[in-house]
């Protein structure tokens, strides 16, 4: 918020009234004064209706006498004099301001977040308003107002709210199917993975592939948030400056890591993930930009490669379709990217670099777990897991869609704290099962379709859904802020999975509890999802 409540009030909200100050009082005339001009004098023996005196407060007309009886004092006044005005309770003047944002409140800590966030200190709070601190002033406040909770809006029958949820599905899946497409390039690229096992057992040129996809992930995490953020400022030329600087930086990043990981006879496999971490590059700025439709046009040809589970192709269309893909985006991407080559499409300075990191550590924590389901005891079976995995963050997203506008509805609807969380608490584990049960449905059509892929075993299944509960619930505290958490929790669990692999179940397990923990302490608050 800009400004105090109590340092500039509102223009609309009246100010509050300065006390009167009294009025000087003319000392009572001596006997030697002459009567004022004007008047009829007091007859004698009796007292003078000079202003000062006992005489009744209303004023005589000019030119008139006295009202006071002859050997009498004049009558006192039957009418008692009103007090002095009061200047209006602080604590009044401040529940009117605050009425809306009160009325609306569930709980008695977003009053006091409010009051807190507005600069209020508690001395100021014991000056003004007699109270402890911001916490006793909230509860005052939230005493003393009534509940009135807006009524959620109501989609028309056939209008387009209706659809408003179904097109939100839609474009989840969309961007599900677009993480999962370029998979088909890697079944293509086959052939460079055939040879002598290279380092720690892995297939030949599997590092270096490795090596650069998870290098994208990291910095491509991090460019996501900071021209996410340029997007929430409503500056489009700015975020598409922030890409057209950090994609091209991170394509030469996940190359030279690349081709440092590979060794001999690993050439084939370094310039594929060359080629990889420019697709990645690309792919961050149209989905940042909101371009996935025209990033699904160019993945369209890598269906070719479907043929490719059944049947062998001729090594030239094997490099053709992945090039063909790999330009068409690199195309689409740079003509998207032309506003933000303009001069002075970023003049002003934009949020710090440091805010970006724990972004770029949490896709190092989440991406370095999918590798560990990918390259568990059977390449096979990790192959389906992965493919899982992948299209799942399609309902993954639109789950917390889901989440953030049910929470926001209730927020509208409850009138208790304690009815809020009951309700979050049950929206919060809704989901999650729905995700969960994507995922296995996902592992069961991956499972079928893809050759060569056996049923998971009872206990890689378990670690999938863990890993899955992992990554889903840390894409829900990165979507409400607290994205430092999450980073650190997958960075253990990350490491300590790639240290000491068969620790993989108990690694992933701790992850999900503590995460749970995490989420469930930061969601029940009302205050977190205030936008």
């Amino acid at each position: 918020m800009s400004g105090s409540l109590w340092l500039k009030p509102p223009t609309t909200s009246p100010p509050l009234p300065s006390p009167p100050r009294p009025r000087p009082q003319a000392p009572p005339p001596s006997p030697a004064d002459p009567p004022p001009p004007g008047t009829a004098s007091a007859s004698p023996g009796t007292a003078s209706a000079s202003p000062g005196t006992a005489s009744a407060p209303a004023p005589a007309s000019p030119g008139t006498a006295s009202a006071a009886s002859p050997g009498t004092a004049s009558a006192p006044s039957t009418t008692p004099a009103a007090p002095p005005a009061t200047a209006a309770d602080p604590l009044d003047e401040l529940a009117l301001r605050l009425d809306a944002f009160v009325a609306a409140a569930v709980h008695p800590d977003e009053i006091a977040a409010l009051l807190e966030a507005d600069g209020m200190t508690d001395d100021h709070i014991r000056l003004a308003y007699g109270r402890n601190d911001s916490f006793a002033l909230a509860e005052d406040l939230y005493a003393r107002g009534e509940r009135r909770h807006p009524e959620p809006p109501r989609p028309e029958p056939r209008g387009p709210g209706r659809l408003a949820g179904l097109a939100g599905l839609g474009g989840c899946l969309l961007r599900g199917l677009v993480f999962a497409l370029p998979g088909l390039a890697y079944l293509l690229a086959g052939p460079l993975l055939a040879g002598a096992p290279g380092p720690y057992g892995l297939p030949s040129g599997t590092l270096p592939l490795l090596a650069g996809a998870v290098t994208g992930w990291v910095w491509n995490q991090a460019l996501s948030h900071r021209a996410h953020t340029w997007l929430g400022l409503g500056d489009r030329a700015a975020a598409a400056r922030a890409l057209l600087t950090g994609a091209p930086a991170g394509a030469l990043a996940g190359t030279a890591v690349a081709v440092a990981a590979a060794r001999d006879g690993e050439l084939p496999a370094a310039l594929f993930a060359a080629g990889q971490s420019l697709y990645l590059a690309a792919a961050t700025v149209l989905l940042v930009l909101g371009r996935e439709r025209a990033l699904l046009a160019a993945l369209l040809p890598l269906l070719g490669a479907l043929p490719a589970l059944r049947w062998d192709l001729p090594d030239p269309l094997r490099v053709a379709l992945p090039a063909v893909s790999l330009t068409a985006a690199c195309l689409v991407a740079a003509r998207t990217l032309r506003p933000g080559a303009a001069r002075g499409a970023a003049g002003r300075g934009g949020p710090p670099l440091a805010a970006s990191v724990p972004y770029g550590l949490f896709g190092l924590g989440s991406g370095v777990l999918v590798l560990h389901a990918g390259l568990g005891d059977s390449l096979a079976t990790g192959t389906g897991a992965v493919i899982a995995l992948t299209l799942s963050m399609g309902p993954a997203e639109w789950l917390l869609h889901r989440f953030r506008g049910g929470s926001l509805a209730r927020l509208r609807t409850l009138t208790t704290a304690r009815a809020f969380r009951r309700a979050v608490t049950g929206t919060l584990l809704g989901c999650l099962g729905g995700y969960l049960t994507a995922l296995l449905a996902l592992t069961a059509a991956a499972t079928l379709l893809w050759p060569g892929t056996p049923w998971p075993t009872p206990d890689r299944l378990l670690a999938l859904l863990l890993i899955g509960t992992v990554l889903w619930l840390g894409l829900l505290l990165q979507a409400f802020g607290a994205v430092l958490g999450a980073a650190t929790v997958c960075l253990l669990a990350a490491a300590a999975q790639t240290l000491q692999p068969a620790a993989g179940p108990l690694a992933a397990g701790g992850a999900a509890a503590v995460l749970a923990v995490l989420s469930h302490v930061l969601l029940v608050r009302p205050t977190a999802h205030r936008a």
